[in-house]
């Protein structure tokens, strides 16, 4: 007979209400501001909208996300835009500041402009084209002989996707034909985690044998015997970002429960760097786009590395307990390289690093110059953003969650954090400031992973209920349910491309549903 816990008393019930309102304070606006006279121009062409117009100095950036929408004719599928203040109106190139709240925080009361000022308004698409959510599974593949660990698309196309399996392989799966590629057999114990090479060459595969393995992504063959230099589980695995890329070189960075993190060429197949400052397990690990390395680790610390020699430039001391995740606000172009949605790449070598660095720079610009946060998820119910290039004093302690935070996931357009938990909630956050935006409800048990489209817009979740759910990034709203797992679904992967979302879980099966983008949204055409 199961037992039934007793109900919750009064004191215990506003003790939780209190520590879920436990939010950074938002200021608030000050309801008489006098009106302010701006102009919108286009961030691709340059051109002027509607000439000068007057609106409310305190107007927020979804007020002007709507006004721009009815001056392009644009309510009926209207685009969701970003609006950044041009100081110089007259050197495009002049430095920018971002409205992330409204114009009388972002721009009046800071001083950048006052009342009387023409304030030039620069109006960015968030994305290009727009994914539509998924709506039914349309495929479960067995062969797994035990539970699905994790799993990943290719950063070139969702034709191709790879998971990892307690049964000790890989899998490389085609989600065309929605059937097995390659069986990737090698590994001794539990495949702990798939990584895809930025160019979608190869792929690396960590065990709990303490081992990695390289495999050819086209052929599903292993390149030589397994990488041995752990001592105990590998736990993360991160490719160096392509437009940093040596030539002659192809690394890639791991870290082990044994304490230590370790950087290896995987052409030569043995380790250039090996880098030991924690004083417990690392549990994850991130290559970012500056030059830095970024463990986290069950000793409550965070360490940035520097790739060049290894040398640790920060330790970001704020947990309370062990820190579970860490997530990049430049991971999507780091991870895609120089692939984009329309499946088009650059012939050269060249004009691949060329166009992989165009991407970063353009997606880690803010205010005039390139910014790569971090944020990072605990066992305390917390999280902490940070700008580890300006020293170890965290921007904003994230607060609301009432058990621990499992996993944290940036959108890729770098303005949304979402960070799924053991209290059966999603959170989002804002990117820039780390303020609370919204709770995601709907799943009834512990929220494993999240994983946001393409375009920022959508969110889906997996969760030991055994279901997915995509959410409405802008409302917050669920906008559907998928059910189809038999079991916990522990890992779940949105497609770069936008088009299908994968997911595996405990009872064994790969599941796949497709999300078609709809017509692209370019700028010049609207």
């Amino acid at each position: 007979m199961a037992t039934v816990l007793p109900p919750k008393s009064k004191r215990q019930k506003l003790a939780d209400t209190k520590r879920t309102r436990e939010q950074q304070n938002i200021e608030l606006i000050p309801e008489s501001v006098p009106n302010v006279v701006v102009h919108f121009r286009a961030s691709d062409t340059g051109d002027k909208l509607a000439g000068e117009l007057h609106i409310p100095g305190n107007s927020t950036a979804q007020q002007l996300d709507l006004l721009v929408n009815k001056l392009l004719r644009t309510e009926e599928d209207r685009v969701p835009y970003t609006f950044s203040l041009l100081t110089d109106s007259a050197n495009p190139d002049s430095a920018v500041i971002d409205i992330t709240n409204d114009l009388w925080t972002s721009v009046l009361k800071p001083g950048h402009k006052t009342t009387e000022d023409v304030l030039t308004l620069v109006y960015t698409p968030q994305a290009v084209f727009r994914v539509r959510a998924v709506s039914r599974c349309s495929s479960a593949i067995s062969g797994h002989g035990d539970a699905i660990l994790a799993t990943q698309f290719s950063p070139a196309s969702s034709s191709r996707m790879a998971t990892g399996s307690g049964d000790g392989t890989a899998r490389v799966w085609d989600c065309d034909t929605e059937t097995p590629m390659h069986t990737l057999k090698g590994h001794k114990s539990w495949v702990l985690c798939v990584s895809w090479s930025p160019d979608a060459k190869y792929i690396a595969t960590g065990s709990m044998d303490n081992t990695i393995r390289l495999w050819d992504a086209k052929t599903g063959k292993a390149l030589g015997d397994a990488m041995r230099g752990h001592t105990k589980w590998i736990t993360g695995i991160s490719w160096e970002p392509y437009h940093l890329q040596n030539p002659d070189a192809c690394r890639f960075v791991s870290s082990s429960k044994d304490q230590t993190i370790r950087i290896w060429n995987a052409m030569l197949r043995r380790v250039e760097l090996t880098m030991s400052a924690h004083s417990a397990a690392v549990t994850c690990v991130k290559w970012g786009g500056i030059g830095f390395i970024y463990s986290a680790s069950q000793d409550k610390t965070i360490k940035v590395w520097d790739v060049k020699d290894g040398k640790l430039l920060h330790s970001l001391n704020a947990h309370a307990h062990w820190v579970n995740h860490l997530a990049l606000s430049t991971e999507f172009v780091l991870r895609t390289a120089y692939h984009e949605h329309t499946g088009k790449a650059p012939a050269t070598d060249e004009g691949k690093v060329n166009k992989a660095k165009e991407r970063f720079e353009k997606a880690a610009t803010f205010g005039g110059e390139i910014v790569e946060r971090l944020v990072t998820a605990s066992d305390d119910f917390t999280m902490y953003l940070w700008d580890p290039k300006k020293g170890t004093k965290p921007i904003a302690r994230l607060l609301g969650h009432q058990k621990l935070v499992n996993h944290v996931s940036f959108s890729p357009d770098g303005r949304l954090i979402a960070s799924a938990s053991f209290d059966n909630h999603v959170k989002l956050w804002d990117g820039r400031d780390g303020k609370f935006v919204n709770t995601l409800r709907g799943h009834v048990a512990p929220v494993y992973q999240c994983s946001f489209s393409a375009d920022s817009r959508l969110l889906v979740s997996c969760s030991k209920d055994t279901t997915l759910k995509v959410w409405d990034a802008k409302t917050g709203k669920l906008h559907t349910d998928l059910p189809g797992h038999q079991d916990e679904v522990f890992a779940v992967d949105w497609s770069p491309d936008g088009k299908k979302v994968a997911s595996g879980g405990k009872d064994k099966v790969f599941r796949s549903s497709p999300a078609r983008p709809a017509s692209p949204l370019l700028a010049n055409k609207i």
